[in-house]
């Protein structure tokens, strides 16, 4: 069964022009620093209309990159073997990105079970919540921090499909996000 987590607006798929960057588990072995040089990546082609003034280029360089290596770096922490797939495009004044990768059953219920938390009421009221909680257990983990500061202080709009595969106890999963950056241009 097919579930989603957030406004499906944005979960519909990129209408325009997009631009793909596959991350494979071969010989390099996928590692943290992936996150950081893939996210630069988009970061820069995206934020380059933007040159004409140094404090936008600056500011849509920089929400670019930390949405964009939040999303690969739960991708690669959460994900069972195989590709991670980012697809990026720049849609009526907004960033958009997709990514893609399989997670464990069992990651995805619990995964599920953060989202169902997260996703209802307001993002800053649940990120001091979870900001609280992990200065009392300095053994939590998957505590949504990354996602509840992107949705709240970045103003990103997120959804997440969970789909079956073929595969015994693995889960497709789609993450979608998606920030304003048409104020930023002159």
């Amino acid at each position: 069964m097919t579930t989603l987590y957030g406004p499906g607006d944005i979960a519909i798929g990129m209408r325009e022009s997009i631009s793909r960057v596959t991350l494979f588990d071969g010989p390099l072995e996928l590692k943290w620093h992936h996150c950081a040089t893939t996210s630069d990546f988009f970061a820069e082609l995206f934020a380059l209309p933007f040159h004409a003034s140094r404090n936008d280029y600056k500011e849509v360089r920089h929400n670019i990159g930390y949405l964009v290596n939040e999303l690969i770096e739960n991708a690669l922490k959460f994900r069972e073997p195989g590709e991670i797939v980012v697809e990026a495009a720049m849609e009526q004044g907004n960033f958009k990105v997709k990514v893609t990768n399989v997670i464990a059953e069992a990651s995805a219920a619990e995964f599920q079970r953060l989202l169902a938390e997260i996703t209802m009421g307001d993002p800053a009221d649940h990120l001091i919540r979870r900001i609280e909680a992990n200065a009392e257990d300095a053994d939590a983990t998957g505590s949504g921090l990354g996602l509840l500061t992107l949705m709240s202080d970045y103003g990103a709009r997120l959804a997440w499909i969970f789909s079956p595969t073929e595969a015994v106890n693995r889960i497709h999963l789609e993450t979608y996000a998606t920030i304003p950056v048409s104020e930023m241009r002159n």
